[in-house]
């Protein structure tokens, strides 16, 4: 498989197999040329893909005015009922009537979305003579929202796309607004879906997926559960430490994926306990933003493309299951770039200086952990109800998983079986 479309390489766009870590300074060596110098890691082309962002409390309503800034005229809203439940379907749906719009709600979904929901999602669509795709709520509806308007530009059944740069047609506008602080759906270029016959979660990577506009309102986490809270907090997280480890990272994702860590290590716990704590949800809505925005330009790792497997096996929560899995994979990833986790462990606030980086790294596994126990996370896989004959099948789809081709450290399907042992 070639590498991500998000990745980013030296001289333009033509991707290398030559990348690795270079321990000694935390980046990425240059690829090597006949007749040309290695380039440095100053000198890298960084790329940065990101929707139109309008963030801050009440932004909801202006979903009307983003939707006729894209030429809509009748929306095609995708949410859950949870949404519905809690008024913010209506309160959308208000505001693009208010803008001289003829919305048409769509709600048939479950969390991890299903591959014949999305096709379902589809036909509606399609009947509705709708024209711009809104997905209102968490990752689910965000990634259902991708997947209709993939199929409404290319056709086909949306398990075809698997892998990257599949998706080769224009899809319709979309807005994005998320209801929970951390899945980074809304500004990324990925959508996961729940492939049900195979029982595993597959990974959709497309530059066209990366929405016109993502609309951000941390009124609505405020309605969140807590468990949801906890694991799409949790999921930030993990977007933030496996961007800044990427193969493909470069200064302007590693900026945000510091921040990130920073307010998510800061002000998670505080929503747990206080959840209509406005300072700790704004700052949550901000942290999820920059680990999406760095995510989605530096791709993922290890921990992702384990945690499908399980989430696709077990319709687990994907947050969740990355809570277990990433203190493993820091510990076996810093086994061969200790280095780059030291900014990490700092941002974490762990006193590092004067620390050995393996001995930092360690802090920081043992650091997510702690949080992870504080906001509920179970300690091992084994409590989520995988079982010890799951092991092999998961590793060895966790190898053809998208977000391998990114991790800072090769894995082959032993070490993968290892990595799940532990983690059980």
């Amino acid at each position: 498989m070639s590498l991500m479309a998000g990745m980013t390489v030296a001289h333009g766009d033509e991707p290398s197999a030559d990348w690795s870590p270079d321990a000694r300074h935390g980046e990425l060596a240059g690829p090597r040329r006949a007749g040309a110098e290695a380039v440095q890691p100053s000198a890298r082309l960084a790329k940065f893909h990101v929707p139109e962002i309008v963030f801050g409390p009440g932004s909801l309503a202006e979903i009307g005015h983003c939707a006729l800034r894209l030429g809509g005229r009748r929306p095609f809203l995708v949410t859950d009922p949870g949404l519905i439940e809690a008024g913010w379907a209506d309160e959308a749906i208000g505001h693009l009537r208010r803008a001289g719009l003829r919305p048409v709600l769509w709600h048939d979904l479950t969390p991890n979305p299903k591959d014949h929901e999305i096709e379902q999602g589809f036909q509606r669509y399609a009947e509705s003579g709708a024209d711009v795709i809104i997905g209102l709520g968490g990752g689910s509806c965000v990634d259902a929202a991708k997947g209709v308007a993939i199929l409404s530009g290319n056709g086909g059944r949306i398990l075809d796309y698997e892998g990257v740069d599949r998706v080769v047609h224009p899809i319709p506008p979309t807005v994005m607004v998320p209801s929970t602080s951390g899945t980074g759906a809304d500004v990324s270029q990925f959508a996961v879906v729940t492939d049900t016959a195979e029982q595993i979660k597959i990974t959709i990577v497309s530059r066209t997926l990366v929405p016109e506009t993502s609309l951000i309102d941390p009124r609505l986490l405020t309605t969140m559960p807590g468990w949801l809270n906890a694991a799409t907090g949790l999921d930030a997280l993990t977007h933030a430490v496996e961007a800044f480890v990427s193969r493909a990272h470069n200064p302007l994702t590693d900026n945000h994926a510091l921040h990130a860590v920073r307010l998510i290590v800061g002000n998670l716990p505080r929503t747990q306990v206080r959840p209509r704590d406005f300072d700790a949800r704004l700052a949550m809505a901000q942290a999820s933003l920059e680990a999406g925005m760095a995510f989605t330009n530096a791709i993922l790792g290890a921990t992702h493309a384990m945690s499908h497997q399980v989430g696709g096996l077990l319709d687990a929560p994907h947050g969740v299951v990355n809570g277990v899995l990433l203190p493993h994979v820091i510990r076996w990833n810093a086994q061969v770039w200790p280095e780059r986790f030291v900014p990490l462990a700092e941002a974490a606030g762990i006193p590092v200086e004067g620390m050995p980086p393996r001995e930092a790294a360690q802090r920081l596994a043992d650091r997510i952990r702690a949080l992870a126990d504080d906001v509920g996370v179970p300690r091992g896989l084994a409590s989520l109800g995988v079982a010890e004959s799951d092991v092999p099948r998961l590793a060895r789809t966790t190898l053809k998983d998208a977000c391998m081709a990114t991790n800072p450290r090769e894995l082959d399907v032993d070490d993968v079986r290892t990595l799940f042992h532990e983690a059980l």
